[in-house]
């Protein structure tokens, strides 16, 4: 990636300033905007009850970004989460917004043992992964034998997209069933982002008091214009239904056998 690249824009950057924000407006501020793009308090919970998450739960969460949704389930559920995230600005953004110990790594080649985890999860993560397959095996591998796999997929509804944001391959059906296959996971269910309750108006008035702070501060920086085109494109994309949110729970397949 080079340094005019929206992911890093979005991932990194904006990562940093996000925490500025929060300061500035306070902590009750910091799950809402660290939560925006991975998912409502319902689709987490949606998740987190599939995958039973509870207390002590050992989660792991690649592509962690800054770390909102670990957060989340070690608040309302008393889950042990460990991050994992390519982006340095992002882990340090999780690390002074949450405290979450977090490590700098890419989700295709993870620094932990084999069967470390009861369960893993990775947010809006796998439309930016060219090699799907090795994403959701380091997943498979990371977690124990029957442990649960939980995927939140922007799936491709149209065999060819009008506009391809840079960095995003967005799977389509054939093919993101493809890759949980090659990675030994069995999809267990699956539900669509638009089928559950949407973000409550309080977190969705609390990120976006952060989104306009983050504006205020930088939007004559060309990496804030940069990161808002390209969050601009996707935004398109789902109203558009060109491509839709799907939560996806898996189970590592144990020993050969489904588990």
């Amino acid at each position: 990636m080079s340094e005019q690249d929206p992911m890093v824009d979005e991932f990194d950057t904006v990562a940093s300033w996000t925490v500025e924000a929060v300061r500035g407006l306070g902590a009750d501020h910091a799950l809402p905007a660290a939560c925006r793009g991975s998912g409502s308090p319902a689709a987490l919970d949606w998740l987190a009850d599939a995958l039973g998450i509870g207390a002590g739960t050992h989660l792991l969460d690649s592509g962690a970004g800054v770390g909102g949704p670990a957060a989340y389930v070690a608040r309302e559920r008393g889950a042990r989460p460990v991050l994992a995230e390519p982006m340095a600005g992002a882990c340090w953004a999780a690390q002074q917004l949450f405290d979450s110990p977090v490590v700098v790594a890419d989700g295709l080649r993870l620094p932990f043992a084999d069967a470390t985890f009861d369960a893993a999860w990775s947010l809006g993560v796998l439309c930016t992964v060219e090699d799907k397959a090795t994403h959701l095996r380091e997943l498979r591998r990371a977690v124990r034998p029957g442990g649960g796999v939980g995927l939140l997929v922007y799936e491709r509804t149209v065999a060819e997209l009008p506009d391809q944001p840079e960095g995003n391959h967005f799977p389509d059906r054939a093919e993101l069933e493809a890759a949980v296959a090659a990675a030994g996971l069995r999809m267990v269910e699956e539900v669509p982002l638009a089928d559950l309750p949407g973000t409550p108006d309080d977190w969705q008035r609390a990120a976006d008091a952060v989104d306009d702070a983050v504006e205020r501060q930088h939007r004559d920086d060309p990496r804030w214009v940069r990161a808002h085109e390209q969050e601009d494109a996707i935004g398109d994309l789902i109203s558009r239904e060109l491509v839709v949110g799907v939560l996806v729970h898996c189970r590592a397949e144990a020993q050969g056998v489904p588990a």
